[in-house]
C-alpha cells in the first residue's frame, strides 16, 4: 500500500455515485470497506510517504546551493586556474632561468672556495710536518745535548772526585805533618 493517491481493492472498480461493482466470482463488500482502504491510502501517504516533501527540499537545496556557492566557486577556481596559466606561462620560466644563471655562479663559487680550501688544507699538512720534522729534529738535538751534557758530567764528577782524592791526601799529609811538629812540641 504504497504510493500517492487512493487505492482500489483487486477486482473492484469504483461505480459512480459510490457503489462498488463486482468484477470477478470472488467478489469484496461492500461500499464501507473501500472507503475504509481508501482512507487508509490516504493517512498512509500523508504520514509516512515522505518522498514528495523531500524530493522539493533536495530540488531547492541544490538549486540554492548551485546558485550562492556555485559562482563564487567557480570565480575561485578561475582565478586559480589564472594563477596557474600566469605561473606557468611566465614566472615559473623566469624562476627557472635566474636559478640556472645563479647555480652557474654559485657552482664556479663554490668551486673556487673549494680549491681555496684544498690549498689551505695542503699548506696546513705542510705546516704540520715541517712542525712535525722540526720537533722531531729538536728532540733529537736534545737527546745528543743531553747525552752530552751527561758524559761531560760524568767527566766533570771524574775530576772533581780526583781533586777531592788530591786535596785530602794533601790534608792527611799537612795533619800527619802538623801531628808530628806537635809531637816535638809535647816533648818539652
Amino acid at each position: 500500500m504504497s504510493g500517492g493517491g487512493t487505492e482500489t481493492p483487486v477486482g473492484c472498480e469504483a461505480a459512480p455515485g459510490g457503489g462498488v461493482k463486482k468484477k470477478d466470482s470472488l467478489g469484496t463488500a461492500g461500499s464501507p470497506a473501500h472507503l475504509i482502504i481508501k482512507d487508509l491510502g490516504e493517512i498512509h501517504s500523508r504520514l509516512l510517504d515522505h518522498r514528495p516533501v523531500i524530493q522539493g527540499e533536495t530540488r531547492y537545496f541544490v538549486k540554492e546551493f548551485e546558485e550562492k556557492r556555485g559562482l563564487r566557486e567557480m570565480r575561485v577556481l578561475k582565478n586559480l586556474k589564472n594563477m596557474i596559466h600566469e605561473t606557468n606561462k611566465h614566472t615559473l620560466p623566469k624562476c627557472r632561468e635566474a636559478m640556472q644563471d645563479n647555480l652557474n655562479e654559485v657552482l664556479q663559487r663554490l668551486q673556487a672556495a673549494n680549491h681555496s680550501v684544498c690549498r689551505l688544507q695542503q699548506k696546513e699538512q705542510e705546516q704540520k710536518k715541517l712542525y712535525s720534522d722540526h720537533l722531531l729534529a729538536s728532540e733529537n738535538q736534545h737527546i745528543t745535548q743531553w747525552e752530552d751534557f751527561m758524559r761531560e758530567q760524568h767527566s766533570k764528577r771524574a775530576e772533581v772526585d780526583e781533586e777531592h782524592r788530591k786535596a785530602m791526601e794533601r790534608l792527611k799529609e799537612q795533619y800527619a805533618e802538623m801531628e808530628k811538629d806537635l809531637a816535638k812540641f809535647s816533648t818539652f
